[in-house]
């Protein structure tokens, strides 16, 4: 059961250090209640207080991290239903599906795409974080998950066969996979191959109830690092499972629901344009992980965008620094352009100026990340 912030507080040190932050331990405890923070942020505490903490105040969905290095894909730890009630925390994780349907010389193709594959936006690289490969042939999956790893990106494994998913999993544990997906049928191997290589694991279930129950079965194995997936046939029923799933785990802290939910719209609609509209929801409510089969930029690039858009801060807009930045050459004859140092604002400005040829002098104004119109109704942009 979750503890209150008082709770919390009598359980800390009452040292007011500001070690872990914040100005006192009540603040701290306060934000340990909530989720906000995780203990290890306190280095006061014992081990064994730490443990106890941790888990009557963890984030009610569990981080779960794919992949290791800079490249590894972190989801949950959310703490919210909405974003504007405080900030969703990590983006979903979109990976790209390779199954038996792809022949080797389009695996080779997919993967050397996949690697070059990026794009820019208001300043940040932007990209398909990961890889799913899928066969129910070991040699096949062992071979291409094999492939797959060399790219450095995280891998998910994909087979309803045990055997298949050890034979893969095995020589690339290091890569820290995810593992899909043990069902009612294969529960008792694919559980084991998990805690045996230390590795997340995927539960299937049809529907929520079902998904759900595996996932206390898990918890009841050992496992803790655990994405759910229920299996739904329509988007109507995705979105009704991610969305009970979220306020079960959000609201009433049940502790099997609150795990990130994988999501697949590549395998429930047939037409491209369906697909990315499909994922969009998913991207937007509640997925950690989402399927997609295609890297054509008509469509990555706006699932991308929104997973930039929906995963910022609201209350702290992307900036740029203040400064003054020198376009196409400028020279002392120049003109100076004055604009505020919202990103979006900044990277519009400068590459319209860019394109035009024109040297010029980029004169950037910290308004702590508002735009032109919203700055000058503020009176942000009055020096005075």
């Amino acid at each position: 059961m979750a503890l209150s912030g008082l709770q919390v507080y009598k359980l800390l040190p009452k040292t007011n250090c500001k070690d872990c932050g914040f100005p006192t331990c009540m603040a701290f405890a306060m934000q340990l209640a909530g989720g906000k923070v995780e203990i290890e942020k306190c280095p006061h505490v014992s081990p064994e207080l730490a443990a106890e903490l941790g888990e009557a105040a963890a984030p009610p969905i569990r981080k779960i991290t794919v992949g290791v290095g800079e490249r590894a894909v972190t989801v949950g730890e959310e703490t919210v239903m909405f974003r504007h009630e405080r900030r969703f925390e990590h983006a979903p994780g979109l990976a790209l599906l390779l199954d038996d349907s792809v022949s080797a010389d389009t695996f080779d193709a997919l993967l050397e795409t996949f690697v070059a594959q990026e794009f820019e936006r208001v300043g940040q690289t932007l990209r398909v974080q990961m890889l799913a490969v899928a066969s129910e042939d070991a040699d096949r999956l062992a071979g291409r998950a094999a492939r797959a790893s060399t790219t450095e990106a995280p891998v998910v494994l994909m087979s309803a066969s045990a055997a298949a998913l050890r034979a893969a999993a095995t020589p690339i544990a290091d890569h820290r996979p995810l593992l899909y997906a043990a069902t009612s049928a294969n529960f008792d191997e694919m559980t084991a191959l998990a805690g045996e290589l230390g590795l997340p694991l995927v539960v299937k279930g049809s529907g929520l109830e079902e998904t759900t129950a595996l996932a206390a079965k898990a918890l009841g194995a050992g496992l803790r690092d655990l994405v759910l997936d229920s299996s739904p046939a329509t988007l109507a029923d995705a979105l009704r499972d991610l969305t009970l799933a979220r306020r079960a785990a959000i609201k009433k802290r049940v502790k099997e629901a609150g795990f990130p939910m994988f999501a697949a719209p590549c395998r429930m609609a047939a037409d491209p344009m369906q697909k990315t509209l499909y994922a969009s929801f998913f991207v937007c409510k509640y997925a950690g992980f989402v399927l997609i089969d295609s890297l054509d930029p008509a469509h990555v690039y706006p699932l991308l965008v929104l997973c930039q858009n929906i995963y910022t801060d609201p209350q702290r807009p992307m900036q740029v620094d203040q400064g003054i930045y020198p376009l196409n050459n400028p020279g002392a004859d120049s003109p100076v352009l004055l604009t505020t140092n919202f990103s979006l604002t900044y990277y519009t400005v400068a590459g319209e100026v860019e394109n035009s040829r024109m040297p010029a002098w980029l004169m950037v104004m910290d308004v702590e990340g508002q735009s032109v119109l919203t700055a000058w109704a503020a009176g942000s942009t009055n020096t005075g």
